[in-house]
């Protein structure tokens, strides 16, 4: 038997084993206990850093560990110069990077990796943006293509200036931060990213992250904030101004504008966006407006240029193929629906209800929320022919619309008529209809009037056919049908107020 070596049996392998996980256990355990025993106790010391950095490398998905350095990476900020935290930051992403080895899909050490990115003096982002490219080659379904997302706007925003060409920012000079940047991308950029997006998606068409970053690509080239339309009330003393944001409303100090012998000119600034609107109120008039009218561009999509067009149009046809082999993938499906939004969504509309309702069949579970989608683009559409026909009646009924939206841009309207749709409620920002004065909404499935009881104007609603709980009071109205609604007292009569 001399010279031979001794070979140990599985039971011996597996008992030596089973003592190092033990041994590593008790190690990981107490490492542990120490951290959070130092974490309750408020201490932010460097013996704190090295156990968090010890039990991180093994096990780099544990969420509390990355709360309790952040903290700690806050206190050393607070005793640290710029060029020192330059310093302690460029190690943290290095420690980072050999946590994404061990795990390159880890949401915690992605999330703490833009964190640290984000509060570097001196951020490389070409460089994290060459991290993420790595990790897609080692796996093109990584699903932190989210913290591309982060960096584009960074490492290549769109120029103030056109043309707007892709230019790197100087590393000296750092960028905005994510919280306050604009996450506009530049063009030629984007066009790239359309390219590699789509290579990963005709990879593996099941693959939803690849589809959600195709998502957020669309959305990159958003239009530009404004102010939209402002409108003012002598009889109210009252201005109401649509942002491309919400609607803000004011009341104007008593007696401002009542005097009808006068004339009033007022200026809305926005002073964020260095903007501003003028309005008159004439000399006889009780109330006025101004607003420009918007082409479907200014109001739900980007101006495209020709180049993006031809990109688009062509992204939609390769859908359109993948589509034809792939009939029941919802992901392409809502892709192309997202496509020909962004081309022609009045063109597209018959095609884009058309998919809805096969999206709905192949996901079912998910049918309230693409009937939602659904409604909204049905109401952006039903936005634009009123804008080209300059009206203030909205009427959008039999559609099977679920949700309401984009409220803020039916300030000017006199007359809506929504009957015939699957609406459970008004919600409150249907405040924002100030010029309101006659509301349809038969045969619906309301239950909620919120947001009719403070609009100034509002003289007639018809509401039959709805199971609506006991009304409040709306002094204003004139005439109020309440037919076929079960639940209220006045059941299959017409009240006429006076």
């Amino acid at each position: 038997q001399h010279g031979r070596v001794k070979i140990k049996s599985t039971a011996q392998q597996e008992e030596e084993k089973r003592k190092e996980r033990e041994k590593k256990l008790k190690i990981y355990v107490a490492a542990r206990d120490a951290c959070f025993s130092k974490r309750k106790e408020g201490i932010w010391d460097d013996e704190a850093l090295q156990l968090t950095q010890q039990l991180l490398s093994s096990n780099p998905d544990f969420a509390t560990l990355w709360n309790y350095r952040r903290e700690i990476l806050m206190h050393i900020e607070t005793v640290k110069d710029e060029d020192e935290m330059q310093k302690v930051y460029e190690a943290e992403l290095s420690f980072l990077e050999s946590c994404l080895k061990v795990n390159p899909k880890s949401y915690g050490s992605w999330h703490h990796r833009g964190w640290v990115s984000a509060r570097l003096p001196r951020p490389d982002w070409a460089r994290e943006l060459s991290l993420c490219d790595r990790c897609l080659s080692l796996d093109d379904r990584n699903c932190n293509w989210h913290y591309r997302s982060t960096l584009l706007p960074l490492l290549h925003p769109e120029s103030p200036e056109p043309p707007s060409p892709c230019r790197e920012p100087p590393h000296s000079s750092p960028p905005p931060s994510p919280q306050t940047h604009s996450h506009r991308v530049c063009e030629e950029q984007l066009l790239k990213e359309y390219e590699l997006v789509q290579n990963a998606f005709f990879t593996d068409p099941n693959d939803q992250s690849a589809w959600f970053y195709y998502r957020w690509l669309l959305g990159r080239a958003e239009r530009e904030e404004m102010i939209s339309c402002v409108y003012v009330s002598r009889d109210e003393e009252r201005v109401a101004v649509a942002f491309s944001r919400p609607v803000n409303i004011c009341d104007l100090p008593p007696g401002t504008i009542s005097d009808i012998t006068n004339e009033h000119n007022l200026t809305v600034h926005w002073t964020e966006k260095h903007t501003h609107r003028d309005c008159a109120l004439y000399t006889g008039r009780t109330e006025s407006w101004c607003r420009d009218s918007a082409t479907d561009q200014e109001l739900f999509r980007s101006e495209l240029s020709v180049e993006k067009t031809s990109v688009l149009q062509s992204e939609l046809q390769s859908c359109n193929q993948l589509q034809e082999l792939e009939p029941l993938n919802k992901w392409c499906l809502l892709t192309i629906i997202l496509l020909m939004r962004a081309l022609d969504p009045l063109g597209y509309e018959k095609e884009t209800l058309a998919h809805f309702q096969t999206l709905k069949e192949v996901d079912s579970m998910r049918s309230a929320y693409y009937s939602d989608l659904c409604s909204k683009f049905m109401i952006e559409n039903t936005i634009l022919k009123m804008e080209y026909a300059e009206v203030r009646v909205f009427s959008i009924s039999d559609k099977k619309l679920t949700t309401l939206c984009h409220l803020d841009q039916l300030l000017l309207v006199t007359h809506i008529n929504l009957s015939s749709n699957q609406l459970q409620r008004l919600p409150p920002q249907f405040a924002m209809l100030q010029c309101l004065e006659v509301l349809e909404a038969d045969n619906n499935s309301i239950e909620n009037l919120e947001g009719v009881y403070h609009l100034p104007k509002l003289e007639e609603v018809l509401l039959k056919n709805n199971p609506l709980q006991p009304l409040a009071s709306c002094p204003k109205l004139k005439r109020l049908d309440l037919r076929g609604n079960p639940v209220t007292q006045t059941a299959n009569i017409e009240a006429e107020l006076a």
